[in-house]
């Protein structure tokens, strides 16, 4: 067996045991994380909500999000991803549940909130967890893998979350509380499983040869002391460098276009037809997010065929910026056209995603590695409080989406040229600061 056959075979047995695992895992988040788009199809005229209070509420969750990451990821590297994301998937399966209880403004806010509380960590969380299963050179088409749960989420949750909105009624219960109980105790039972399932880090899996766990151990330290060789940042230096915080505003852009869009496109596609019922909102809601899915996968394999990472980043985040532009210049008048645009956009933004998570652990490792790339998610996800809220607040200004989604669409196109030089600079200080010290060994 040649060494990249038998690279090709360990790669693809670790891919194998996690990747699936985690795709539901995430499946299962992000549907309690968004399902509340669906459930304002009813529960809003039901509470009398304003659209600025709905939006209020679909953001807030990332204030939560944001106070908890970074120790929420800390505590992930001091127990070990079996422990703490099985808590995280427990504790947010709970309170995405008790959203059925909801009955006025304030508890709507409340337990928003404690969402956000319970949920963070997962994301980042993973994706430091990855780094110690797979070497840099894998990571687009694996994260890709992974992040393909978001698109695929959305599809799901909108097929199903439309058909459960039918159970109104049932038991004297309103279909959004159905929405809200049915899709957060699956959430409950995986966390419980994976306590069981998950492994730490390679050493430590049973399910490896010893030769392969060997091996897999030798490639990960190998690339983190290269990394190192170039400048090893402390836990207080990467929460304080500059490249960090800048790539938090570049997420900004990012979660502001993916949670702008994905929490209002069901009431969006609901005020391009009223005749619509909920299931056949659902099934329009779900073409983008195909078409998501689809190029997620593409754009992951090229990126790491090639080893080419900031232009397929550029790229795609173009593309989500012009598709939004599009949407917003078709607005209400034709529907077709519209959601074609918006699935333009979906395809761009979730493919610069696992594109974008390559850059941190290019500068960044081991405990600096934890708490950049989480202080990188909890900035980011501040859009994802801007763009719901934005949304309504446009919403109730103007009368229509248009100009929250051309706002939504001039953040992503920001966003892309500053994601852009933080890839040139990274790459160019990385190759000046390792011919250095290759010079200096030299001596």
């Amino acid at each position: 067996m040649t060494d990249r056959t038998r690279e090709k075979a360990i790669i693809n047995k670790v891919t194998l045991r996690l990747i699936p695992f985690l795709v539901v895992a995430y499946l299962l988040c992000y549907i309690d994380r968004t399902n509340l788009g669906f459930a304002g199809l009813t529960m809003t005229k039901e509470l009398g909500f304003t659209a600025t209070l709905f939006g209020w509420g679909a953001g807030i969750f990332f204030f939560g999000y944001f106070f908890f990451e970074v120790p929420s990821n800390l505590c992930l590297e001091k127990f070990g991803a079996r422990v703490w994301i099985a808590r995280i998937m427990i504790t947010w399966g709970i309170i995405s549940a008790a959203m059925a209880l909801v009955h006025g403004s304030v508890s709507f806010l409340v337990t928003r909130f404690l969402l956000g509380a319970a949920e963070a960590g997962y994301f980042p969380g993973i994706v430091f967890y990855l780094t110690y299963w797979f070497p840099a050179r894998h990571r687009a088409v694996v994260l890709a893998r992974f992040m393909v749960a978001q698109p695929i989420a959305l599809m799901i949750g909108a097929a199903v979350s439309g058909l459960v909105l039918k159970m109104n009624g049932v038991l004297g219960i309103a279909g959004w509380k159905w929405l809200f109980v049915l899709e957060g105790l699956p959430s409950v039972l995986l966390g419980v499983i994976t306590f069981f399932y998950l492994t730490d880090k390679p050493m430590q899996a049973t399910w490896l040869e010893p030769d392969e766990r060997e091996w897999l151990q030798k490639e990960i330290d190998e690339e983190r002391a290269k990394v190192e060789a170039v400048r090893r940042y402390s836990f207080w230096e990467s929460l304080k460098h500059p490249r960090v915080f800048l790539l938090g505003i570049v997420y900004v852009g990012l979660c502001m276009c993916n949670y702008g869009t994905s929490l209002w496109l069901p009431q969006m596609v609901k005020s391009l037809g009223n005749r619509l019922s909920s299931s056949q909102i659902g099934l329009i809601v779900a073409i983008p997010y195909v078409c998501a899915a689809i190029g997620m996968l593409i754009i992951g394999y090229t990126s790491d065929r090639t080893g080419e990472r900031k232009y397929h980043q550029l790229g795609t985040m173009l593309v989500a910026g012009f598709g939004l532009l599009g949407a917003s210049y078709f607005g209400s008048t034709n529907v077709v056209l519209t959601i074609l645009c918006l699935s333009i956009a979906a395809i761009g933004f979730f493919a610069a995603l696992p594109i974008f998570w390559l850059l941190p652990p290019a500068f960044l490792t081991g405990t600096a590695s934890a708490a950049g790339i989480a202080l990188i998610n909890s900035i980011g996800n501040l859009g994802g409080f801007l763009g719901p809220f934005g949304m309504g607040w446009l919403k109730d200004k103007t009368g229509n989406y248009t100009a929250g989604i051309f706002a939504l669409a001039v953040g992503v196109l920001v966003a892309a040229v500053l994601g852009h030089i933080l890839w040139l600079r990274t790459e160019r200080q990385n190759k000046l600061r390792a011919e250095a010290a290759a010079a200096k060994a030299g001596r």
